[in-house]
């Protein structure tokens, strides 16, 4: 039997993503958007008191091009609180002019084909990957994924020791970016239609096609990657909200 990798799991996560009906919003009365987006800011500042205690993360960004409009990333400590969350937006009255695009469930995963020197959960570094803060640079870049399950090229029929080896191979391509772009990565399996969830944050953009072009020659990404669709999303802070939905 091929030996597996012990993962170590934090925040369950869910990417949202969103169409406005633009038609629907333009046509409602000005009461009727400003009441919308008084009780969204209001839902808004619950899950910053959330954040501020520690029990979970958010982040809202403008999806650019036409997959989607927005998307909320939030993080959670249990499934029943992500559910909770989803329900409490699927109420308010904004949500009643978006229309589901997409959406992504998953959890915080770290994994390590080396032994560690202790326990990852009293490894303050380690908790702080399981359990942390959405970065709020000014891009953001989800994408899901899996790894090749074919005939020829099975990732998980290979030896750990060589599966060690391509994913050290492909850390190291990656490092250089270390510093300008930051990213989350949560597991899928059993939960989602693909296996991982990869979020990247960024200050340029730029930086995301750098590193996921020279990620692409590794033998991990070419022989065994398999993509879903990219997402490229721009932070949108709360004061920038209102300008975001405004009609004018």
């Amino acid at each position: 039997m091929v030996e597996t990798v012990e993962t170590y799991d934090g925040w369950y996560a869910l990417h949202d993503f969103r169409t406005i009906d633009w038609e629907k919003w333009q046509a409602a009365s000005a009461s009727e958007r400003e009441k919308a987006l008084e009780q969204f800011h209001s839902l808004l500042h619950k899950w910053q008191e959330i954040e501020d205690n520690k029990q979970g993360s958010h982040g809202l960004f403008s999806i650019v091009s036409q997959k989607a409009d927005l998307m909320f990333m939030v993080l959670r400590p249990t499934m029943k609180d992500i559910n909770k969350l989803e329900n409490e937006f699927n109420k308010t009255a904004l949500a009643h002019y978006t229309k589901p695009a997409y959406s992504f469930l998953s959890i915080i995963e770290k994994s390590s084909y080396t032994k560690p020197t202790k326990n990852p959960y009293e490894d303050q570094n380690m908790l702080s990957k399981l359990y942390p803060k959405i970065f709020k640079t000014d891009y953001v870049c989800f994408y899901p994924m899996s790894k090749l399950r074919g005939e020829t090229n099975n990732w998980f029929q290979l030896p750990k020791d060589e599966r060690g080896r391509m994913m050290f191979d492909h850390i190291k391509t990656a490092k250089p970016f270390t510093e300008d772009v930051k990213r989350i990565i949560t597991g899928s399996m059993g939960l989602d239609d693909y296996e991982w969830g990869v979020t990247l944050f960024c200050d340029d953009p730029l930086q995301f096609k750098k590193l996921i072009y020279d990620t692409r020659f590794d033998e991990v990404s070419a022989k065994y990657g398999v993509f879903g669709s990219f997402y490229i999303g721009c932070h949108l802070p709360n004061e920038e909200i209102n300008p975001f939905f405004s009609v004018k």
